[in-house]
């Protein structure tokens, strides 16, 4: 594990801002988690994030699953500054010559806005596409920012659907083409272990920097600050 792995932390609203970023977050991240993996919160919501931050660190937000709509639907949110931008691909079938369309939404991006490949490791429950062949298409059309998530948030994890080194070579491949990588998947800071030799730029929590571990719960600084600690080697 490198300790120059970074820390996405999402948050729900401005509230949570000032103990993500007091516990350490690198990036930070705005969805709403009671509406799914990654639903989006409400523009006027992500705003008020933005304002929070205040150009600490960089601003991501999720936009919900893809949709031939994407654009339309986060015509408010594509207003904002943001530094990042995700669709998730669960009901998106991977049928011959598919991507074009996630192609054609990333062109309708304002400059500076990056569009964020997503994975889901849960791919066959998400009736998505396989980790492999988002990854193959994000080196091919040179996507500069990857997320490897999970797709259903019932208590299972990244490791449940994947090995540690399935998901090292996922991320080690995206990384010889300079591709910023973020895991998620409900990981906790004891998972880092078995995540040895795993080199993301970035772990990507919610769930485990809540207050008592639960996603709906508000975001809790020593919580953050212990993640910090673990991808830094500290022994905590």
């Amino acid at each position: 594990m490198s300790g120059t792995c970074g820390l996405l932390v999402s948050v729900r609203s401005a509230d949570e801002v000032a103990s993500a970023l007091a516990g350490g977050a690198d990036i930070i991240d705005v969805k709403e988690p009671a509406k799914g993996p990654l639903a989006p919160a409400e523009a006027e919501v992500v705003a008020s994030v933005i304002d929070e931050v205040d150009g600490a660190v960089p601003v991501s937000a999720a936009l919900g699953e893809w949709s031939p709509n994407a654009i339309t639907e986060a015509h408010w949110h594509l207003e904002l500054p943001l530094q990042y931008v995700k669709w998730g691909l669960a009901g998106y079938s991977p049928t011959p010559g598919w991507g074009e369309d996630l192609l054609d939404t990333r062109r309708e991006l304002p400059i500076g806005m990056e569009m964020v490949a997503v994975a889901y490791a849960d791919w066959e429950r998400a009736k998505s596409v396989s980790p492999a062949e988002v990854a193959k298409f994000a080196k091919r059309f040179r996507f500069k920012a990857f997320l490897l998530d999970t797709w259903g948030k019932d208590g299972k994890t990244l490791l449940d659907f994947m090995t540690p080194k399935e998901v090292a070579e996922l991320v080690d491949g995206l990384k010889r083409v300079y591709t910023t990588v973020a895991i998620g998947g409900s990981l906790r800071p004891e998972h880092v272990k078995q995540l040895k030799g795993v080199n993301p730029d970035y772990f990507a929590v919610r769930s485990s920097a809540c207050a008592a571990g639960k996603r709906d719960g508000v975001i809790d600084s020593t919580r953050v600050r212990k993640w910090k600690d673990v991808l830094a080697g500290v022994k905590v």
